[in-house]
């Protein structure tokens, strides 16, 4: 996310309007837009001052992610309800088209059964409902992903 956004984001979240941050800062409206346009950078002395105005780290402003927050709160106002409507192969799809066209290439039966006697062994051995040990083998492959995951340099 560029610094103009997450200066946006953090105005906004403590409800300030660009006059009154302005005025705070002693320069002017046009300097605030510009800067959450990222048309021009505040120097240190403002980032600084912004930092504490917005009640936030010098290092959180400038590395504000909003965009983790939103998928925070989306998952928060989620239901199982809703969930459940979403075609959620189809829409990741979208970015990663080996979800729409592995159906037609991988043993898929092979692969669920070696995969619930994973799932069966979490829940015996740990308690875990169905729910949980999905969502625990889900992490686990994840971490095994981002072990294997070539590293750029």
């Amino acid at each position: 996310m560029k610094l103009g956004n997450s200066l946006f984001h953090a105005r906004k979240k403590c409800g300030l309007s660009q006059e009154e941050v302005a005025e705070k800062l002693g320069v002017s409206r046009q300097t605030i837009s510009k800067w959450e346009t990222d048309e021009t950078l505040p120097d240190i002395r403002q980032s600084k001052k912004m930092s504490l105005l917005y009640n936030v780290s010098l290092d959180d402003l400038i590395s504000f992610d909003v965009d983790m927050r939103e998928i925070e709160q989306m998952i928060e106002r989620s239901s199982e309800e809703l969930d459940e409507k979403i075609d959620w192969t189809s829409a990741w799809g979208k970015k990663y088209p080996i979800l729409i066209t592995y159906q037609k290439e991988v043993n898929i039966p092979n692969y669920a059964v070696r995969i619930g006697v994973m799932l069966d062994e979490l829940k015996e051995e740990y308690g875990y409902n169905e729910l949980d040990a999905m969502l625990v083998l889900k992490d686990i492959l994840a971490k095994v992903w981002k072990s294997r995951k070539p590293h750029s340099s």
